[in-house]
Order: structure tokens, then C-alpha cells, then sequence
């Protein structure tokens, strides 16, 4: 190191398709689309350097160029936010890219701050975060991500199911220092990157669609990192009601006090 600031490039894979949501990214909550919300976080975190979104979509390109974002056109079939990521940096210097997918609001740009700032400062190939869960919190709901992770915070399994089950306890209820909810943002090394892009889709990926298992069924550590920070995240057309509404709520805490609240989310 030569005392330069590590270039951490945050790329945000966008697509229009989804079969629950089409245009998902394009859909409005307030004043803003969902794109230019978690593009807006990412681009105000001091640890980035920069920010782009990546998409094969040209109403997408068209609404981040007209905010004023950078955009990338990455054309082909990708498995994942991450693949498309890994096409991303075979086009570009750096070293370090963190995947922030286009559907996650960061609650606050310090969310990222966590997990880069702790992942520059270790030798992992792969980061992520994780974040306790809340006794409100639904562990049973398969679109909340729960991990386990080993006594030195690497990652034993990701899954949609509730785990760890705790077998004599009731069914469904989070146990403090047990349940935590996996965040939907990996940090990579660029070598590391692009080995992921170059394995096939794994059984346990296949299954539980979850990308991340790709890499641990290849034997590839991921470091976890806990956050205190939330995010909010949108899956389907009633999501996006919801969330916007807690966008308000947050936005009008934030103008009554000089120090803000917090919105409950992921």
C-alpha cells in the first residue's frame, strides 16, 4: 500500500424482468424510483468510490442518466446480480466491487461503511453482514435470508428456512444471539469475483436461490460482519407501498431532528 484510498467500486445489477415484479426498479416511491434511492445511498458513502448501475435495459439506462448516475449496459444472460458484476469488472480497473442489489434501500450509507471498511481491513476474498433479528421479526418468512456463522464470523449456511431451528422452542419465535437475517450485499476481491462468475449454478444455489451458496458449496470462505444498520427491501408490488411510506416517516424524523431515525426493515 502506498497510503492511496483502495478503490471500491459499489455496482448495482438493475433488471426490468422479474416475475413477481416487472420494472421493479423503475418503480416510483415518493418523488423517486427505486434505482435512484439505493443508487443515492451508495454514491453518499465516504468508503465508495464510486458508484454504477448495471443493466441490459434501456428504460433503466434512460432514468439513471437522467439523475445523473452513472450507468453500464451489460448485455447477455446472467445467472445473478452477481454474474453480471463479475461482467462488470472484467470491463473495468479496480479492485475491490461490492455488490448492492437494486432492490435494497440501505437505510444509511454507514450500512456500507460497515462492511467495507471491515473487509479492507482483513484478508477475506468475500464479505457480507449480517444483523440480529428482532423478537417482531417473522423468522418463518423465506424472503428474509437468515445465516449461521462459525466463532470466527465466517459462514456456515445461508438459507430461507429458519435457522438455526431451535428444536424444543416455539415455532417461529427469534432467539436473541441465534436468528440473524443476512443483508443483500456481498464485497469481493476482483480475482475472487471473477473465479465465483466462472463456477456452474450448485445444487444448494439452485435450490434455495440463493447465489452466496454457490461459493460456500466451492469451498470459498465468506466473512460476516454484524450491523446494527437496517435496509429496506422490495420484493413485490405491495412491498413497495410499504416501503415508501416508511421513506416518508424517516424523511420527516430526519427534518425534525438533527439526528434523525430509523426505519424498521430488513
Amino acid at each position: 500500500m502506498t497510503g492511496m484510498k483502495p478503490q471500491v467500486m459499489v455496482v448495482i445489477p438493475a433488471r426490468y424482468g422479474s416475475s413477481r415484479f416487472p420494472g421493479k426498479p423503475l418503480v416510483k416511491l415518493g418523488q423517486k424510483p427505486l434505482i435512484q434511492h439505493v443508487y443515492e445511498q451508495a454514491a453518499s458513502c465516504r468508503s465508495v468510490t464510486e458508484v454504477l448501475v448495471a443493466t441490459d435495459d434501456e428504460r433503466i439506462r434512460e432514468t439513471v442518466e437522467r439523475f445523473g448516475g452513472r450507468v453500464a449496459m451489460v448485455t447477455g444472460d446472467y445467472r445473478t446480480g452477481t454474474d453480471r458484476v463479475a461482467a462488470v469488472a472484467r470491463t473495468v480497473s479496480g479492485e475491490y466491487f461490492l455488490n448492492l442489489q437494486g432492490d435494497e434501500i440501505p437505510e444509511t450509507p454507514a450500512l456500507l461503511k460497515d462492511l467495507i471498511d471491515s473487509f479492507l481491513g482483513c484478508d477475506a476474498e468475500m464479505g457480507t453482514l449480517k444483523r440480529a433479528m428482532g423478537t417482531d421479526e417473522a423468522l418463518d418468512n423465506p424472503a428474509a435470508v437468515k445465516v449461521v456463522t462459525d466463532s470466527d464470523g465466517h459462514a456456515l449456511y445461508f438459507s430461507r428456512a429458519p435457522i438455526p431451528l431451535v428444536r424444543d422452542g416455539i415455532r417461529g419465535q427469534v432467539v436473541g444471539g441465534l436468528h440473524y437475517l443476512h443483508l443483500g450485499l456481498y464485497i469481493y476481491r476482483r480475482e475472487a469475483l471473477l473465479r465465483f462468475a466462472s463456477w456452474p449454478t450448485g445444487q444448494l444455489e439452485d435450490a434455495e436461490k440463493l447465489e452466496q451458496l454457490r461459493a460456500l458449496q466451492q469451498g470459498m470462505r465468506i466473512r460476516v460482519w454484524d450491523t446494527s444498520h437496517r435496509s429496506l427491501r422490495v420484493d413485490t408490488p405491495e412491498d413497495a407501498a410499504e416501503v415508501a411510506d416508511k421513506l416518508r416517516r424517516h424523511e420527516s424524523r430526519k427534518q425534525d431532528s438533527p439526528i434523525g431515525g430509523t426505519v424498521s426493515a430488513r
